[in-house]
């Protein structure tokens, strides 16, 4: 994917991408059940009566609202949505950590094989971020590395949690110090069942709330226990605006200052911390995402839509458009830190 000058393209056009959307999803059609029937861990993903169908796990998911697995599909509703190019992702739910490790990396690579492929078609639309299996860390420490050598994939995407234990714990830390000496882009996002709180199984609280903690709770635990402080090339980009962690960031930084508990491994101020982090356009609310980029730093923010679900944006470049950005800010968070940052020349 190459950075060109913004301005509407029209369907079929090869255009450089000025306009980069880091936060799209695709189930590649490799890891369907169509593909291998008797795994049962494999989604079957069809169409029914107008709505598409993800059944996978012992669950039917109705959410993915636009084309999930064809990459026409996927470009042509790129193309729609005013977006020169899209950063694709596996669907979290298919990252495997409950799988055994050795499992979980037979996915991860025919995962990531496919996506490679993706991207070396269609170069100047798609990059791609992998998957590894961090349920065993230094497995997924190796993994990082090798995919950055020699795969043509940009990073990976990493769910909140790993049965439980966040980002932050130290039995992380070889996957942070390959991530940090590789370059990769590592995309946080949340699992969509960190919690099994009955509230949050009402008016869709477990996506609307769930989602957005799961992330503040990684993104907090990881600054205090000191790994972005350790880790200062680490590229680290958080879903949906960071959750609520800019919200919590005062609460957060008074306890580091006044609980020794708080300050056990974090020596930098709170703040220089928080502002490691990358973070998507995914806030929903015009003032949130002028404060997030007031705060981090346009350099920091980067355009997303959350490609295909219902709690996505259509036309994620038009919200940022409309806050009235000076030109270079708006082209930073547009395409400029997605160029940079994953390197597409």
């Amino acid at each position: 994917m190459s950075a060109a000058a913004g301005r509407p393209i029209a369907s079929g056009e090869k255009v450089g991408a000025a306009v980069i959307d880091v936060h799209a999803h695709i189930i590649v059609h490799e890891v369907t059940r169509e593909a291998a029937p008797d795994e049962g861990w494999r989604p079957h993903v069809f169409w029914e009566e107008g709505r598409q169908i993800i059944e996978a796990g012992g669950r039917r998911v109705a959410s993915a609202v636009r084309e999930a697995v064809r990459i026409e599909g996927i470009l042509e509703a790129c193309v729609r949505a005013g977006v020169h190019g899209m950063v694709l992702c596996p669907w979290v739910n298919l990252l495997r950590y409950e799988a055994e490790a050795d499992d979980g990396l037979r996915a991860c690579r025919a995962y990531n094989e496919a996506l490679a492929g993706l991207a070396q078609a269609y170069p100047d639309r798609v990059t791609a971020l992998g998957m590894v299996p961090l349920q065993k860390p230094d497995l997924a420490a190796r993994e990082i590395a090798d995919i950055m050598r020699s795969s043509g994939l940009r990073g990976v995407e990493v769910g909140t949690s790993v049965r439980g234990t966040y980002l932050g714990d130290d039995r992380f830390r070889p996957f942070w110090a390959a991530a940090e000496e590789s370059g990769a882009l590592v995309f946080i996002h949340p699992t969509t069942r960190g919690f099994d709180l009955p509230v949050l199984r009402d008016y869709y609280l477990s996506n609307a709330v769930g989602n957005p903690v799961e992330t503040t709770i990684a993104a907090a635990q990881m600054i205090m226990a000191g790994v972005m402080e350790a880790h200062p090339r680490l590229q680290v980009l958080l879903a949906h605006g960071g959750g609520a962690i800019l919200a919590l960031r005062g609460r957060l930084r008074h306890a580091h200052n006044v609980q020794p508990e708080a300050r056990a491994r974090l020596r930098e101020p709170f703040d220089q911390s928080l502002r490691r982090f990358y973070f998507d356009t995914i806030t929903h609310d015009p003032d949130l995402l002028r404060n997030l980029i007031a705060f981090a730093g346009a350099d920091h923010v980067m355009l997303g839509s959350d490609y295909p679900f219902d709690m996505g944006i259509e036309r994620p470049a038009d919200a940022v458009r409309s806050l009235g950005l000076p030109p270079h800010e708006e082209a930073l968070v547009l395409g400029g830190n997605a160029a940079r940052v994953l390197r597409l020349g």
